[in-house]
């Protein structure tokens, strides 16, 4: 299952990075689902700092063309590894491989997921599965593979991305709908167990970021009237603008935030 269909330069921000943060530089950071949309975001902002970034996608050829355009870019190389994140051993792998590569990970962003849409009487089990393992599944066990590394250097952010929908009640997304509040109560309980060891963890919370694919599959003049409406203030959401959130809070400028969840959505009803 895809985490990202579009082409790697649609969704790769054309502004420089906002804030610059020296804590980050020469830190290593694991993003999932950096191949497009948000996630490619991430990395680009990522690399910006300095950090030496690798991330994990199932596109095995948007994901190589995404890490080559941000090198050319930043001028630091960008490690990408494909990698069916629902696949937890090949998680597990593949999140070894890049800290062998680039040391032990100081910086996670759980970001991979798909937004599918399915109404509740033709859900079946294997969908209820897939749409956990896509959602959520993946945000523990990532966690979980990068801990021991963290606490050898007495800390570390996990940032994991969630999402306005669940808190919106959105309609014909009820998988969807269910992982990303369970990613709220995962946020809290990493926070809480991993706290002691110097690990922060926090949930970013994206309203309607209209990357490629959300343009492709969702957008209308309706749909894009009411998002207009219900936001405090009007300006469309970019990847960009959750990059910011989370390099924010990846960077000691955050050391005293954790458990918290920190909304990008234009303030929408």
């Amino acid at each position: 299952m895809p985490t990202a269909a579009s082409t790697a330069g649609n969704d790769i921000p054309s502004t420089p990075a906002a804030a610059i943060y020296p804590s980050l530089r020469d830190r290593t950071a694991i993003v999932t689902g950096g191949a497009s949309g948000i996630g490619a975001a991430i990395v680009l902002r990522l690399a910006e700092q300095g950090v030496r970034t690798g991330f994990l996608d199932i596109d095995a050829d948007n994901g190589a063309r995404t890490a080559a355009a941000i090198g050319e870019r930043t001028g630091t190389a960008v490690l990408f590894r494909q990698c069916d994140i629902t696949d937890i051993a090949c998680l597990r792998s593949e999140i070894g491989q890049l800290q062998d590569a680039l040391g032990d990970v100081s910086i996670l962003v759980n970001n991979a997921a798909n937004d599918e849409r399915g109404v509740v009487a033709d859900i079946e089990p294997d969908d209820f599965d897939k749409g956990l393992a896509v959602n959520l599944r993946h945000q523990f066990f990532a966690a979980q593979a990068v801990r021991a590394g963290m606490a050898r250097l007495g800390h570390g952010a996990i940032i994991n991305i969630g999402s306005h929908a669940w808190y919106l009640g959105a309609p014909s997304m009820s998988l969807y709908l269910m992982a990303k509040a369970g990613v709220a109560g995962l946020t809290k309980a990493l926070a809480r167990e991993l706290g002691p060891e110097g690990i922060r963890v926090n949930h970013v919370v994206p309203g309607w970021v209209l990357t490629e694919r959300q343009r492709r599959l969702w957008w209308s003049e309706e749909a894009e009237a009411r998002r207009r409406q219900n936001q405090c203030i009007p300006t469309e959401i970019e990847g960009s603008d959750v990059a910011e959130m989370v390099v924010f809070l990846a960077s000691d400028a955050a050391r005293a935030c954790t458990n918290q969840s920190y909304f990008v959505d234009g303030g929408r009803n």
